[in-house]
């Protein structure tokens, strides 16, 4: 069957208004609108409008840090925040030295430690075949035996104390300095820009310095609110630092000073007492009888 007039008329009208993609190799013959669907963004221009806008956020900022250095550029500076972070900087080096050297006591005493059991042990098997000595032999075994063992004490003490200094220093401390350096880094970007839009104030406006004028206000509010945004940061971390740092120290403090005060008092109960109190457990070998020296 032949088609109809009308359904030809029809066919035609559609094929008038046919939707060709860009880059179609397909011709239109016949006359009506034709509508070109949009050209997808190009990722090369893409990353060639970051690595422009990433250059010329570094080289403000680089402009910035010489002028601020040479004395020429205006710098903004909030005196107490500036001196709270002065005052961290300050004790994380000091809190630094107090861990090298309670590292250093580790390592001295364990070494002590190893040697008393050695001798302990030299002493024990010289009772056994020193039957003239083997009062005076057992004697100083059992005191080399119990020192080692009030020592393993204290150095599990000591352990728990570097432990929890080393979290503090380089964990705590740290990912607020961190912080610090995000919020030092958001400030120079807020005072380049600051000084770039001052300098285009002074200038003369017309038709084409407005536009520019516009645009560096938008990007200095923007950075202005970044700079907000990481000072209040700073302030919130610092002063929870402050807290937990109060906290964490007064307990290691109390431990470190209870342990070495009962070990060189000779006082094992108060020692072990005081592992007891910070849940501080030992893996010690099996338990050795009451000597003479604990009697005393």
């Amino acid at each position: 069957m032949s088609p109809s007039r009308v359904a030809a008329s029809r066919l035609a009208q559609q094929g008038s208004d046919l939707i060709v993609p860009a880059g179609s190799q397909r011709t239109q013959t016949k006359s009506g609108p034709v509508i070109l669907a949009d050209e997808t963004k190009n990722p090369a221009m893409e990353k060639l409008e970051l690595v422009r806008k990433w250059s010329l956020n570094t080289y403000k900022c680089t402009r910035q840090i010489i002028s601020e250095k040479l004395g020429r550029g205006s710098r903004t500076v909030d005196l107490e925040l500036e001196a709270q972070i002065d005052i961290l900087r300050d004790n994380k080096k000091k809190y630094e030295n107090i861990l090298k050297l309670a590292q250093t006591l580790s390592t001295q005493l364990f070494q002590m430690v190893h040697t008393q059991r050695q001798l302990g042990d030299a002493f024990a098997d010289l009772s056994l075949k020193s039957l003239e000595l083997h009062e005076e032999f057992g004697y100083n075994a059992d005191t080399q035996k119990l020192l080692a063992k009030n020592g393993e004490t204290l150095l599990g003490a000591i352990n728990f104390f570097i432990a929890s200094v080393n979290t503090l220093v380089n964990k705590t401390i740290e990912d607020t300095l961190m912080t610090v350096k995000q919020y030092e880094s958001a400030r120079i970007e807020y005072d380049a820009y600051r000084t770039d839009l001052e300098e285009l104030n002074l200038g003369p406006r017309d038709a084409n310095t407005l536009p520019k004028i516009e645009q560096s206000q938008h990007l200095f509010q923007a950075h202005k609110e970044k700079y907000d945004k990481m000072r209040n940061d700073v302030s919130i971390k610092l002063k929870f630092l402050e807290e937990n740092k109060v906290k964490v120290l007064h307990n290691q403090l109390v431990l470190f000073h209870n342990a070495i005060a009962a070990y060189f008092a000779g006082n094992q109960k108060q020692l072990e007492q005081t592992l007891k109190q910070f849940h501080i457990k030992l893996k010690n070998p099996g338990v050795d009888t009451t000597s003479w020296l604990e009697e005393q």
